[in-house]
């Protein structure tokens, strides 16, 4: 059964969510474009179709035809998932992760609480964006750098809370990537 109207509610208060993640983490802008492409109907009809309400109708959608057509879509168009990062590496005749500028990191980061948030409700701690990573870290194709980064700023938030988390944050979205200052990060992570 399809729920549209549920399903476009889940997907505006968790964008909303974003927006609102991202304005704290100076990076507001970016933010008001976050999922746009979750309205396309390439996502949209999907996600209303295979409608959870608890997590990502993706799940349901790769459950049934075992990938989710809504994903490969997402994935392609939005920077802020590490999956759109890859690319042919010519010295090892195959694709690999590379790494994600700053921005996008802080807007994963931004993503992956909201997400928490809808999707855990009543239920959510600050703690929990970090147990969720690390119980997929293993199988996570991602650049070893990205993986770090986002890492440190979920245990942050997970041990010293949000107000501190999203400053460093800001702090770090500033500062040059590493490849334009030798790779040596100014400030941790």
């Amino acid at each position: 059964m399809s729920h549209p109207v549920k399903h476009f509610l889940t997907i505006t208060r968790h964008r909303h969510a974003v927006i609102r993640n991202c304005f704290l983490a100076g990076i507001g802008i970016q933010g008001l474009f976050h999922d746009l492409s979750k309205y396309s109907p390439a996502e949209f009809i999907p996600g209303a179709r295979f409608y959870l309400g608890s997590r990502s109708p993706n799940e349901a959608e790769r459950a049934q035809y075992g990938y989710s057509s809504a994903w490969l879509h997402h994935k392609g168009r939005n920077k802020h998932h590490f999956e759109y990062w890859t690319d042919y590496n010519p010295a090892e005749r195959r694709v690999l992760p590379v790494p994600m500028p700053r921005r996008y990191v802080a807007e994963m980061f931004c993503d992956r609480v909201a997400a928490s948030r809808i999707y855990r409700g009543k239920n959510y701690s600050e703690a929990y964006p970090l147990q969720y990573f690390l119980r997929g870290k293993a199988n996570r194709v991602i650049h070893p750098r990205t993986s770090d980064e986002i890492e440190f700023f979920l245990t942050m938030l997970a041990e010293k809370g949000e107000a501190e988390t999203f400053a460093q944050l800001r702090r770090w979205v500033k500062e040059k990537e590493p490849s334009e200052n030798g790779g040596r990060p100014e400030t941790r992570p």
